[in-house]
């Protein structure tokens, strides 16, 4: 049995908490990882205690000092956290009390653990989600390099896995820039909820000391205190924000992963990775496997993993504070950690990818994707489109039947089918001609497709 007076909210207690109950409810395992944010707000809030005459300034500086040393400590390695400590906030408080005496108690003075953890959180939050923001730049940065190489690339388009219109592949490229610009924006809008501190809320209902929150939320870099001391440790919105941010992130990073798995097939042959980025097998030596792209698309889980952990944990719960909110740091870190190396690793495999542009177009030249173009110039010679549509259909159907490709049908065969094509059709069945005649906003069209790599470089510079 543990002893009941090592505990700093042990005055209450006759009977000692049980080994077994003390291990299961510790947190330090997890939570230690936030000293940094722990240690920074105490200084805070002590530096504010002695400022508002709460505690004496002597005091404030006592504590202020020998958290600055404990912080050495534990950047050192001399002062280390174990099993037997209960979190990171008591941790760190009985070490202060080691080292300057019982004053080190009044650091806590007008605050909760409630509140401090809520804003370690934040603080943490604050400090690695713009790294987040750096990955997802330097990831378009890259997609916008291999754009620019491949800029008059033709590549098939598809729908539903099936070849369906010619595209350029930087155009392709092009769309995952603009799924992760998104995730740059729907980030930095999370990080502006974040930025709030609930420094001062203490346990829920606030405290009768006269606390300056506004000094404390400005020395920590919040743009503002939040307004509710109940809400401010009893909701975990942020994390969850946070995590969803991270779990459409993934999906992104998922959907691009799996295109490269498929495109480095030889069914495919689309592109091939280096060595650097792929594995062999144990039994069969000819393999080469993509697996650093499997990775991220298998990693995906995890992070949904850790939304829907969040979700669950916060669905029941009473107002205000509840121990089972303990339980949200191990999914906080691992869905910023996984996500930040996944967006490392998506940058570099792109970097060692080579795009087979060769095969690319070889495949939209030998295929049925300028259809719609026939259904198109049928339409502007007055045919209705449903009309036209069904008059290209019978051509594919023709093609397929014959193993021909749209452009080697001979005219007359093209106008047994309709006496409205004549001899122009067969610059429109040019793929290059597809692309080019592409006019509305958005499209493929090359000159489009430069203008948007120059906008998007700019914006990121």
């Amino acid at each position: 049995m543990a002893e009941a007076t090592n505990a700093l909210w042990a005055g209450r207690f006759s009977e000692a908490i049980a080994d077994l109950a003390h291990r299961f409810s510790s947190s330090i395992a997890l939570d230690g990882k936030l000293w940094r944010e722990d240690i920074r707000g105490s200084i805070a809030h002590a530096r504010m205690l002695g400022r508002t005459g709460i505690i004496d300034v002597h005091e404030s500086d006592q504590i202020i000092a020998g958290l600055e040393v404990i912080a050495k400590e534990i950047e050192s390695g001399v002062f280390q956290f174990d099993a037997s400590m209960e979190d990171v906030h008591l941790a760190i408080e009985q070490r202060l009390t080691e080292q300057i005496g019982s004053v080190g108690g009044k650091v806590h003075t007008g605050r909760s653990r409630n509140d401090q953890i809520a804003l370690d959180e934040r603080l943490y939050l604050k400090r690695v989600l713009p790294n987040l923001n750096a990955g997802l730049s330097a990831l378009i940065q890259q997609l916008l390099q291999i754009a620019e190489q491949h800029i008059d690339s033709l590549m098939p388009g598809y729908t539903h896995l099936q070849r369906a219109q010619p595209v350029l592949l930087s155009h392709h490229l092009l769309a995952y820039v603009e799924m992760f610009g998104r995730d740059i924006e729907r980030l930095s809008d999370c990080i502006r909820r974040i930025d709030r501190s609930p420094l001062g809320a203490a346990a829920f209902a606030g405290t009768s000391y006269p606390l300056d929150r506004e000094r404390t939320a400005t020395e920590l870099g919040f743009s503002s205190v939040l307004r509710n001391s109940i809400d401010a440790v009893s909701d975990r919105d942020y994390l969850i924000e946070t995590v969803s941010v991270c779990s459409i992130i993934m999906m992104h990073l998922s959907r691009m992963a799996d295109e490269l798995v498929i495109w480095s097939t030889k069914e495919f042959g689309y592109a091939t990775m280096s060595d650097s980025v792929t594995t062999g097998s144990s039994i069969m030596p000819q393999k080469k496997n993509p697996d650093m792209a499997e990775l991220t698309r298998g990693k995906v889980g995890r992070v949904y993993g850790a939304l829907v952990n969040l979700l669950t944990t916060m669905k029941a719960l009473p107002l205000a504070y509840n121990r089972d909110m303990q339980e949200d740091k191990q999914p906080m870190f691992d869905a910023v950690e996984t996500t930040g190396d996944s967006l490392e690793m998506m940058a570099f495999l792109l970097r060692e990818t080579t795009f087979h542009s060769e095969k690319m177009s070889a495949e939209v030249q030998n295929d049925l994707l300028t259809a719609t173009e026939i259904a198109d110039y049928l339409t502007r010679k007055g045919i209705p489109f449903r009309e036209a549509h069904g008059i290209t259909g019978n051509i594919v159907a023709y093609a397929i039947e014959n193993h021909m490709a749209l452009p080697t049908i001979p005219l007359g065969v093209l106008q047994g089918f309709s006496t409205h094509i004549e001899s122009d059709l067969f610059e429109y069945l040019d793929p290059r001609r597809s692309v080019d005649e592409k006019r509305s906003a958005g499209s493929t069209n090359p000159v489009m497709v430069r203008a948007e790599i120059v906008r998007w470089k700019q914006q990121l510079s």
